[in-house]
């Protein structure tokens, strides 16, 4: 048989192939390369006007939102001004750079006109300026939303920060309203993020380290966190973490938080992620870090244990013995949550003589009709509530509502007129699924519901012996799990009896004088003792 050979593909631009084989067996993804670009981002910039609008334009090519503006310096030297139309405040530009170099050939004064660099004298009245003599650079500031004068003999850009264009304006944070608390929340520009924390935190131990992610995105990324609380140590690994991530293009925190977490396979969330300001100082004030990415809302924080996706901003607002109460009851929801439907389960399958005889023959009364065993009728209906929560987020919020009442009626109403699911199972399933809302954290209560399946399953396999088995491993599994080397069950695995106040019990601000053992190691005092009017002799900090 005649061999046949298929042509070779061209090689992609963008692809690990282009990364040499020794390369990506050591992984070094220092290989990784960006898109060919125009070669006039490896030179620098040229002194004459007509080279440098020549350079822009290549540069720039097929991009209508560019946007270039011949000015004149001076009676002999021209000038040119460029930036991405949408990115700038125009209003800045007109008043800042473009009016005065008007205003000042009208005048024709000579000792305005007569000089050559706008940053040398008092023409321009911007605050943020600064030069830039490399094309790479010149184009990455434009991108980024400055505006960049060229000047005729110059063989450098003067950059102006100007960005503006449409950016949404601080408001309440849709995914964690409180009743009482601050109502503003994180917006998508990253600039003003930084700027509501620093309205909090007005204490230059604030560190805010900066850096770019994506070779095609750019994306501003912001490591913050409080020189004195933080482990020195946590600081320079996360930053290691952050510098090792090579990739084309940054979106949202979601990315960072796959690439740096310690354990990727485990369905636990080993970061948590808030649109709040005050959660974000109040985590920082622990000893904890914050990772805030240009175009997001949601500011990333590590590392966590899992008690801290069970707590809410108003546990702290609240007085401390209705904060108790509160999360006793989110302890107890999670707990159905998690286990309710493998209970329901378990118990109408195998083990019929733990529950009252009125109450089994109710149950079994109601099952008579229902074609299925117990753990088909549950995963029938789990699944469904599922699917009709999906929809009813990713459908516009009008729809979205139309689909839930129908839904409601068709899972609940219908399908047991139909004899398809009995009447209890309906309850067991909304009872669940209110639970589930009431956990704080919106990836950790994903990650309970996911797990209710394959409790649900061994229970339907083994009964209450399932139950107490995928428990255990679920257990051992916690008690292994790390978010940035800090045990996942800090306080209890391993226990710390001086870690007990912000748990399972909320203790009162006056008790709380020390910040959790695990992260703040050097500084762990955070506030001095017998605050609450004790007549006892007060100690120093």
């Amino acid at each position: 048989m005649k061999k046949v050979h298929f042509p070779k593909l061209p090689r992609l631009p963008w692809s690990r192939r282009t990364i040499p084989a020794a390369d990506r067996k050591t992984r070094n993804y220092d290989a990784l390369k960006r898109l060919p670009e125009p070669s006039w981002l490896e030179q620098p910039l040229r002194s004459s006007l007509e080279d440098n609008l020549t350079a822009l334009r290549d540069i720039f090519k097929d991009c209508s939102d560019f946007v270039y503006r011949e000015l004149m310096i001076s009676p002999e030297r021209k000038g040119m001004l460029a930036y991405i139309e949408g990115t700038v405040k125009s209003e800045d530009l007109q008043d800042h750079i473009l009016r005065p170099f008007i205003l000042g050939m009208m005048l024709k004064d000579p000792e305005v006109n007569g000089t050559l660099d706008p940053l040398d004298e008092t023409r321009i009245s911007m605050s943020q300026t600064k030069t830039m003599d490399q094309w790479k650079m010149v184009s990455a500031a434009i991108l980024d939303g400055n505006a960049a004068l060229f000047v005729d003999g110059k063989s450098r850009a003067y950059i102006f920060s100007a960005k503006g264009g449409v950016r949404r304006g601080v408001e309440e944070p849709q995914t964690e309203a409180v009743i009482r608390g601050p109502r503003e929340g994180f917006t998508e520009t990253l600039r003003v993020n930084t700027a509501l924390l620093r309205f909090k935190l007005k204490t230059s131990k604030l560190k805010m380290h900066s850096m770019t992610m994506g070779t095609e995105t750019q994306t501003g990324v912001v490591l913050t966190y409080i020189e004195g609380i933080i482990d020195p140590k946590l600081v320079e690994d996360v930053k290691k973490r952050l510098s090792d991530i090579k990739i084309d293009g940054v979106l949202e925190t979601g990315y960072i938080e796959e690439l740096i977490e310690d354990h990727p396979f485990s369905p636990f969330p080993e970061m948590e992620y808030t649109e709040r300001p005050d959660t974000v100082t109040a985590q920082l004030l622990e000893g904890r870090f914050a990772i805030f990415v240009d175009g997001t809302p949601f500011a990333l924080i590590g590392p966590v244990t899992m008690w801290q996706m069970m707590q809410a901003s108003e546990d702290y607002y609240e007085r401390f013995f209705i904060s108790n109460v509160v999360r006793w009851i989110r302890y107890l929801f999670l707990i159905l949550a998690l286990f309710l439907p493998a209970l329901y389960v378990a118990v109408t399958t195998y083990h019929h003589d733990m529950l009252p005889t009125t109450l089994i023959l109710s149950i079994a009364a109601a099952r008579e009709s229902i074609p299925f065993p117990a753990l088909v009728e549950a995963l029938m209906m789990e699944i469904s509530f599922e699917a009709l929560r999906e929809a009813g987020i990713r459908l516009p919020k009008t729809v979205g509502q139309a689909v839930s009442i129908l839904g409601a009626l068709v899972i609940g109403q219908a399908s047991v007129q139909a004899g398809i699911v009995s009447a209890p199972v309906v309850i067991i399933v909304s009872l669940t699924g209110i639970a589930s809302f009431t956990i704080p954290r919106f990836n950790f209560a994903i990650t309970v519901r996911l797990l209710r399946f394959p409790i649900m399953l061994m229970a339907g396999v083994f009964g209450l012996f399932g139950i107490i088995i995928a428990t255990t491993l679920i257990a051992t599994h916690l008690t292994k799990l790390t978010s940035f080397g800090v045990p996942y069950m800090s306080g209890y695995s391993p226990y710390k009896h001086t870690d007990q106040k912000d748990i399972v019990v909320r203790a009162p601000w006056w008790k709380m004088t020390k910040r959790p053992s695990w992260i703040g190691k050097d500084n762990n005092k955070r506030a001095k003792k017998n605050m609450n009017g004790s007549p006892t002799t007060e100690e120093g900090w």
